[in-house]
């Protein structure tokens, strides 16, 4: 089964990185974070790629292009530009790099990765979010519910300072809890092929008219995950994630 990975948009809200590279390619430990979402899959078996480009999406390209050499040993005869890799055991994934258009909006991501997959599930995920969730029971769940979509409900993480306050007086005090309440999108969904229908085109946005009009006709299924998730969303997100890896706290390292 094929993952597809939204890899195009302009990460606005981190400008502070986007303005150079892709929000993706925005680094985590050192690695991009679509590194980080790939191993997540990779480490379930699930090792074939559909990665949708968009903003900056050549730098995507250059990366993946350039993966071997930068990651392994190398021997580089000047003369004749032949290029020896001495070690290989790089990563045995196969990475589609589809361009899908700088001004295309979510919506029509999808609808461009569902025709280049074909008749066939697949899973879905954005190109800046991590979490354990468990990739099988996932997909076991979507079978389970025999629903077009499966969308991972997540509780989004705490941003200030959480209390229980009591006749006036705070009795208990948590500062910044990990989950918050309510459930969200947390991405990490199941698609079958037939969802296409809900996409008009180009500008349709995926979490707006499509999911509405899949949740309307009872066609999408809430797989609620109680543990780890984040996305990367601003750089305080970043400082956050680079920490977690840095003290080997990150839960989402399950490889």
């Amino acid at each position: 089964m094929k993952v597809a990975i939204l890899a195009g948009g302009l990460g606005t809200r981190l400008s502070e990185e986007t303005t150079l590279k892709p929000k993706p390619m925005v680094e985590v430990g050192g690695k991009p974070i679509l590194w980080h979402i790939m191993n997540i899959y990779a480490s379930f078996g699930y090792k074939e790629f559909v990665v949708a480009l968009g903003y900056k999406g050549e730098m995507i390209k250059d990366y993946f292009l350039n993966y071997n050499y930068h990651s392994r040993i190398l021997t580089v005869k000047l003369k004749t530009v032949d290029v020896k890799i001495h070690n290989d055991k790089g990563e045995d994934w196969i990475v589609h790099l589809l361009d899908t258009g700088a001004e295309t909006n979510t919506g029509g991501r999808v609808k461009r990765v569902a025709e280049f997959v074909g008749n066939e599930t697949f899973m879905l995920t954005y190109g800046d979010g991590v979490s354990n969730v468990h990739i099988p029971t996932l997909l076991e769940f979507h079978k389970q519910q025999n629903r077009l979509v499966t969308m991972t409900a997540v509780r989004p993480p705490a941003r200030f300072g959480q209390m229980v306050i009591e006749d006036h007086r705070v009795v208990q005090f948590k500062e910044k809890p990990q989950i918050g309440e309510g459930w969200i999108n947390g991405g990490f969904f199941v698609l079958q092929p037939e969802i296409i229908k809900y996409i008009e085109g180009d500008q349709t946005a995926w979490e707006f008219e499509s999911l509405e009009n899949i949740a309307a006709d009872g066609q999408l299924s809430a797989y609620q995950h109680e543990d780890f998730w984040q996305s990367m969303d601003t750089l305080r997100d970043v400082h956050l994630l680079n920490k977690l890896w840095q003290e080997e706290k990150a839960p989402w390292k399950i490889w």
